[in-house]
């Protein structure tokens, strides 16, 4: 099974890592979902959750505000001006 490599980051500390089977966050145009094979893509985040499902199936959840997110080559970046694990 293709995975994703997430990171999940604030200005001052990274959140959460791993590797993960999809993503879910909110941007300024609405939610979107990421999973493996995704096309590159920068996005604004917008406050709101960004949740991460494991593939164990375990889902993890942060509250980010602000930022943008990046995908290329199965990997994301999350990048916000803060965030946190819910």
């Amino acid at each position: 099974m293709a995975t994703l490599s997430v990171s999940v980051v604030s200005a001052d500390q990274e959140v959460w890592s791993g590797e993960a089977t999809q993503l879910i966050a909110r941007t300024v145009e609405g939610e979107i979902g990421i999973l493996p094979g995704h096309e590159p893509l920068l996005a604004i985040l917008a406050r709101g959750e960004v949740r991460v499902t494991l593939p164990g199936g375990e889902k993890i959840t942060a509250q980010a505000d602000d930022g943008f997110l990046s995908v290329e080559n199965n990997n994301v970046q999350v990048v916000a001006r803060q965030a946190g694990l819910v």
